[in-house]
This record gives C-alpha cells, structure tokens and sequence, in this order.
C-alpha cells in the first residue's frame, strides 16, 4: 500500500509540475508591458499575421525569450542537482561553486583582450571558463590531510567565486568602454536574446541534458557509497568526470546565453527531493521542468514589478535563494 500511495504522489507531482510548466509558459508569451490574450497569443504561434503587432511582438520577442529561459531554468537545475550529488554537498551550485563567475571572466577576457564578438566564440571560451572553475574549486577544496568535505567545498567554491568576480570587476576598471557589453552577462538576463544566441549551444545543452537523465540509475549507486558502487562494478572515477563534464556544459552554456542567474541550482534540487525522493532517476527530470517553470515565472515577475522597466532576472532568483540558502547553511553547519 506503500508503494502505490508514493508511487501516485510521484505521479501527481510531475503532472502538476507540468501544470505549473505550461501555466508559467503561456504567462510568459502573454503578460508584460503589452498583455496578450491567450487566443491571439496562439494564433500568433499557428498562423503568424506579418501585419499584426501583437503577433510580431509574441513570435519575434516573447517566444524566444520564453525558450530561452525554459533551456537556462532545466539547465541549471539539473547542473545544481548534479552537483550536489558529486560534492554530496547541499549547498552545491554552479553559482555558489564559482562555476558562473569563471565563465563570465573569461568572457570578460575574450572580449577585453581579444576583442571577441562571435557568439561560437563566447560558448567556447564560457564551457573553458566554467572547467577552470570548477577544477580550481575541487584542488583547493581536496588540499589537506582530510580531503574533501563539504565545509572546504562551500569555502573554496565561495573564494574562487569572489577571486573570478574581483578579477572581472578590475578588468572592467581598465577598460570602461566595455562595461555595457559585458553588463549583458553579469547582471544575469534573458531580456533581449535572440534565437542566434541559443541556437550555437543548444546541441551541447541538450546532450548534457539526455546524458544526466541517462546517468539516473549510475548516481544513485554512486549516492550508496565509493565501495559499494566499486563492488556493484561501477567506473566510480569515470561516472564522476562524466558528471563533471556535464555540469560544465550545462553551466557554461547557460552562461554564455543568459549570464549569471544564480540560486537556481541551488533551489530546485532540494525542493524536487523533498517531493519525490531522493531517486536521482526521478530528481533529474524533474529537475528540469521545475527549473524551466520557476525561472519563467522569475522572468514575468522581473518584467511586471517596476514597469516599463525590468529588473535583470539575476537580481530575482537571487532574492528568492538567498534566504533559501541561508537556511541550508545554518540548518546544515549547526
């Protein structure tokens, strides 16, 4: 009797988590400084009008904003989620581990120094900056005579973070003419992204997303312990840099869409789990649909709270998180 009442709590939880999905969706296409109805909205979708306003403003803006913001919302979940099973730490996010920050810097870099204004190049150079992240914040985490822990990874990742910040900020000093282009990527936004932005990264996106979703039953071993996973047959080292790999496109690519939009990784996991468990095969999906739903409500709000301006969405799921991971924090270190 167990099994079935949990296994149709699963169930209702993906339905009305997919509920939710399309709700923030369609939300997102219709409200903003010009609401749209529903009906125009999907006209506007399946038989597009050149000579309507509304319709240009749906397809030409609101759609691909839309997009966007579903692919960076299950993105990070699902990196955040990942994470959290490869550290076995709470508290894990791309954000909070510095990944973001190392891949905003060398952005920052390429367009300073290089002079970088292609897209492919700003996807390559955001996947670079994220590994150099995270590869910086599992050495100094891992240094000492007791290995990892949790409190080192927050700490490393939260120095590294600040380090990357700070170096972006001095180069953003040295060179003042650059400000409002990188402003693009740090204030964190999916305002003004066309489909030439997603287009680039999507294929790595979506491969990191179908090779996490595949990787389900490997993580939930690997979650039982380093030697039962060993003695159940499993590549424990190669599982984790798979994951690792993972994280940094799914990160990076973010990134070099959307810039820094923070706590979403941290959030979604722990919500998901308290739903459904902590079955990675079920987290993961889920996961995403929930990333992509909170960031899209995330989005109109931004758009609504001040009109006609925005507010960056970065700064929105920062003041939704911050308490959240406060909380963890000291729930966690207490």
């Amino acid at each position: 009797m167990k099994t079935k009442s949990r296994v149709k709590k699963r169930v209702l939880t993906f339905i009305v988590a997919v509920i939710l999905f399309i709700l923030s969706f369609f939300a997102s296409l219709t409200l903003g400084q010009t609401n749209i109805s529903i009906s125009t909205t999907l006209q506007a979708i399946l038989r597009f009008d050149p000579n309507n306003t509304e319709h240009i403003i749906v397809v030409t803006s609101r759609l691909t904003r839309t997009l966007i913001a579903c692919v960076i919302g299950a993105s990070l979940a699902i990196a955040g989620a990942m994470m959290q099973a490869l550290t076995r730490n709470p508290l894990a996010s791309p954000s909070i581990f510095g990944i973001n920050a190392g891949a905003i810097f060398f952005i920052v870099v390429g367009i300073t120094f290089f002079s970088m204004e292609s897209l492919t190049q700003y996807m390559w150079i955001a996947f670079l900056g994220a590994g150099v992240a995270a590869i910086c914040v599992y050495v100094l985490g891992s240094s000492g005579s007791q290995g990892v822990s949790p409190l080192k990874i927050v700490l490393s990742g939260a120095a590294i973070s600040a380090l990357f910040m700070s170096f972006t900020q001095g180069l953003l000093v040295i060179d003042e003419q650059r400000i409002q282009t990188v402003l693009f990527w740090m204030t964190g936004s999916v305002a003004g992204r066309s489909m030439d932005m997603l287009l680039p990264v999507f294929p790595f996106i979506v491969s990191g997303m179908v090779i996490a979703l595949l990787m389900g039953h490997s993580m939930n071993i690997l979650l039982s312990g380093e030697d039962v996973a060993k003695g159940l047959g499993q590549q424990t080292l190669w599982i984790k840099i798979c994951m690792a790999i993972v994280v940094v496109f799914l990160a990076g690519g973010s990134v070099a869409i959307g810039g820094s939009i923070g706590f979403l990784g941290l959030i979604v996991p722990h919500m998901v789990r308290g739903l459904v468990g902590p079955d990675y095969r079920l987290v993961l999906p889920l996961c995403g649909i929930t990333g992509a739903c909170l960031l899209l409500f995330a989005d109109v709000a931004a758009r609504l709270i001040i009109m006609p301006q925005e507010v960056p969405i970065g700064v929105m799921t920062a003041f939704i998180g911050t308490p959240f991971f406060i909380y963890i924090a000291r729930r966690r270190l207490s």
